[in-house]
């Protein structure tokens, strides 16, 4: 089944405990595209500017990873900077130049608009509607990324986005922002009603919650001894997590539940280095070892 997604392609100057880095690929549909091509082929609607060279174009050739919407204009490409503390959960944005992202208005090539999955990565809601009614015929799941910047300035197109979707992932503060609960099961209820059927909620080293009318689950973090830099962990989540759905036969609570551990099994390779090296040298046998690894460490059994 073809996967979509529609978001930013970046470069970041970042900064952690463990080191600095800059002119690294970051970009929400960078990471996702990364880690959901280890599942399916995935395509990319995003754009860059003049300043994103054949050195960066090669990490996605090479891999099922469609470039047709990517489109290159003149200028500079999104910029991001920023800084994490002791706490890697928060990051502090000290400058965004949108540069080319400013005037982006996606437009999907032909191929594009038939496709099954459907990712709206962070970018404006009235983009990703716009995004939702160019699709030729309504994907078999759309999924939406989004922040408090939105939510809190954009709440009116948010709402609108929301009535399409199957799927939205964000984080704690975020669920609770949109929905007016600090219980997540109670915002669930609240986000339910607003359109999405499933809440996924990332919990950074806390692992993640998932919401369905079927049932509930919840996930730790796969425990790791070395994190460099979360930076595109919850992008690398959601390619992991609609990737392996899009792989899958079936769509039920049990295809959701495997879909939420390889998302985290995904996100849990990116935060051991800077920006997507560790998603850029991945090999299937690494990420069926640790999906392995993890399936055993949370199985309890019955008995």
């Amino acid at each position: 089944m073809s996967l979509l997604v529609v978001g930013s392609v970046a470069f970041d100057d970042l900064a952690t405990p463990f080191g600095c880095r800059e002119n690294i690929l970051g970009g929400s549909a960078s990471y996702f595209s990364l880690s959901a091509s280890h599942f399916r082929p995935v395509e990319i609607v995003a754009v860059v500017g003049q300043d994103f060279g054949p050195e960066h174009f090669k990490v996605f050739e090479g891999r099922p990873i469609g470039l047709d919407g990517l489109v290159q204009m003149p200028g500079q490409s999104f910029r991001w900077k920023g800084t994490y503390g002791q706490d890697l959960n928060e990051a502090q944005t000290l400058e965004t130049h949108l540069n080319v992202f400013a005037g982006f208005r996606p437009v999907l090539p032909e191929g594009c608009r038939t496709a099954s999955f459907l990712f709206l990565g962070n970018i404006d809601p009235t983009l990703q509607l716009d995004v939702v009614r160019q699709m030729a015929q309504r994907p078999q799941w759309i999924a939406l990324d989004t922040m408090n910047f939105w939510i809190e300035g954009s709440h009116d197109a948010l709402l609108d986005v929301l009535k399409t979707i199957d799927i939205l992932l964000v984080n704690e503060s975020e669920a609770r922002s949109l929905s007016g609960e600090r219980n997540l099961v109670k915002a669930y209820r609240k986000i339910r009603a607003l359109g999405p059927r499933i809440l996924v909620v990332k919990r950074g080293e806390h692992g993640v919650s998932l919401f369905t009318p079927e049932g509930y689950f919840m996930a730790p973090a796969f425990p790791l001894e070395e994190v460099q830099d979360p930076t595109g962990a919850g992008d690398t989540f959601a390619g992991g997590f609609l990737g392996y759905l899009a792989s899958a036969q079936t769509f039920d609570l049990q295809s959701l539940k495997r879909a939420a551990l390889a998302g985290t099994v995904m996100a849990s390779f990116t935060v051991e280095a800077f920006g997507t090296a560790r998603l850029q040298e991945l090999t299937s046998e690494s990420i069926q070892e640790r999906m392995r690894l993890f399936s055993d460490m949370i199985h309890v059994s019955h008995h």
